[in-house]
């Protein structure tokens, strides 16, 4: 197999039609080999896929026969080897392409300024600039840019709760954001100009874009990048990083964190815990073993994501309450009609 590149992209762009659009791009996609998540909602189109160069270039050619696809952020990246970091191909229908949860915030109608990436070293290292990082928690604390103000959020909706609560337009004048693509901290600007804030930045092209156009002898980043694939983190050189992954979860973990007694090999980590369910660990434990099984016979596993977990377990309970229900009407109607 040739050697596969993986490409992030994404745009803001009005798809009144995103529901129709779906099926042809899912074929474009798998007819060329792709594979990856795609998001297709009335307000643009998000993700990452990868393949091989001929297959990426096909899916890239059959968008830009769009007119309306002729601002799409596109990034790619070399995987160094023949091993594609996603299990599958899916276009998902969604209400936003990054979810921040509030009607009528769009980059489309008001975005903040773009900043090429040879250019953020000077307007972070101004002490006029306030850094903000807006990734979740767990992405900040695998890498950011030093000086970075982490909001500590687990979703990207928890961030405008916390922008509301300690950012302030009067005394915050230079607000500077970024994320992994480009996405999160572009629609962010768009929320912080519609709270009165004036001079709002954000990196364009996200990280994977300052990684790729400066030198990481000049660079101001600290560690490595989490990104969402099977790489789980890369490093300035846009190479696979030193992190795994918990498979129940998806938070980065380091090789030290399988040490630890919480630590259950495709079950929970140290992050995860005691947030799921006897249920659904049980269900993690099935797949876990699946996938064993499945090495040991020199098969590959294509598991379950967590929320197609979470989804199949709610079934399956909706099923067994269905059943209990029918089989107690049964057991009532017999006792009154014997």
């Amino acid at each position: 197999m040739s050697q596969i590149i993986v490409a992030a992209l994404y745009q803001f762009v009005a798809l009144p039609d995103y529901r129709e659009l779906r099926a042809a791009l899912l074929d474009i996609c798998i007819s060329n080999g792709t594979r990856g998540t795609l998001l297709l909602a009335e307000e643009g189109i998000n993700g990452t896929i990868a393949g091989t160069r001929e297959g990426i270039d096909a899916v890239r050619a059959w968008l830009d026969l769009d007119e309306r696809f002729d601002r799409l952020e596109y990034k790619e990246s070399l995987m160094g080897t023949d091993s594609v970091p996603f299990y599958r191909m899916k276009v998902k229908l969604k209400k936003e392409i990054v979810t921040l949860g509030l009607p009528g915030i769009s980059p489309k109608m008001k975005v903040g300024r773009y900043v090429k990436p040879e250019d953020w070293n000077d307007l972070i290292l101004d002490p006029n600039t306030l850094v903000v990082d807006t990734r979740n928690s767990y992405e900040h604390e695998v890498g950011t840019f030093k000086g970075a103000v982490n909001p500590e959020t687990k979703t990207f909706r928890e961030f405008p709760n916390w922008a509301t609560q300690n950012l302030d337009p009067t005394k915050h004048k230079k607000v500077a954001m970024f994320c992994t693509g480009g996405i999160r901290c572009e629609k962010a600007t768009s929320y912080l100009l519609e709270q009165g804030f004036e001079e709002v930045y954000h990196l364009k092209g996200g990280i994977l874009n300052y990684f790729d156009r400066v030198s990481h002898t000049d660079s101001t980043w600290e560690g490595e990048c989490f990104v969402f694939d099977n790489r789980v983190t890369v490093n300035h050189k846009l190479e696979a990083g030193e992190f795994d992954q918990c498979h129940a979860c998806r938070r980065p973990i380091k090789e030290a964190d399988k040490s630890r007694s919480v630590f259950v090999m495709g079950v929970q980590c140290h992050h995860c815990v005691d947030e799921y369910s006897d249920q659904q660990k049980d269900c993690f434990r099935m797949r876990q073993l699946q996938i064993e099984l499945a090495e040991a016979r020199g098969e590959s596993h294509i598991g379950m994501d967590v929320q197609e977990l979470k989804e199949r377990q709610t079934a399956v309970h909706r099923i067994r309450e269905l059943r209990k229900k029918k089989q107690r009407e049964f057991e009532s109607n017999k006792a009154i009609d014997p």
